[in-house]
């Protein structure tokens, strides 16, 4: 599996990034996957969004999905102060995951459950951190 990373301009490196529970940081990560079934399937994305929630100790307020006619999900968990979506390219092997998290959330744990869901084959997660002040 490859793993690339970015990070904010004021990262002082790619390496090691530390995420402090209670900034605000935008994560848009790509996964793609080995196995394709996983980006048609409604049901198991959301359950992957779900985990990820309790793992990242989120509070979801509500969710929804839409399959489109090739196949293809999108997800929404509506999070206390935040969300977490997945949008889904089978035909790429692709699922594109894009999370605000602040607070209490703890964003890393959150993306740390959808890789070791997804399994994916190359995955690129960026990181933003976004000020509050």
């Amino acid at each position: 599996m490859t793993i690339e990373q970015s990070a904010a301009v004021n990262s002082p490196s790619n390496d090691v990034i530390e995420i402090v529970e209670g900034e605000l940081c935008s994560y848009a990560v790509e996964v793609w996957v080995k196995d394709v079934s996983i980006l048609t399937d409604e049901e198991a994305l959301l359950s992957i969004l779900r985990r990820a929630a309790t793992a990242g100790k989120a509070t979801v307020l509500d969710e929804s999905s839409h399959v489109f006619p090739n196949g293809a999900v999108t997800g929404m968990l509506l999070l206390s102060a935040s969300h977490l979506t997945v949008h889904t390219w089978p035909e790429f092997n692709l699922a594109n995951i894009d999370l605000l998290a602040y607070g209490r959330l703890n964003g890393e744990l959150m993306i740390a459950e959808i890789e070791k869901s997804l399994g994916p084959e190359r995955i690129n997660i960026s990181r933003l951190h976004r000020s509050v002040r």
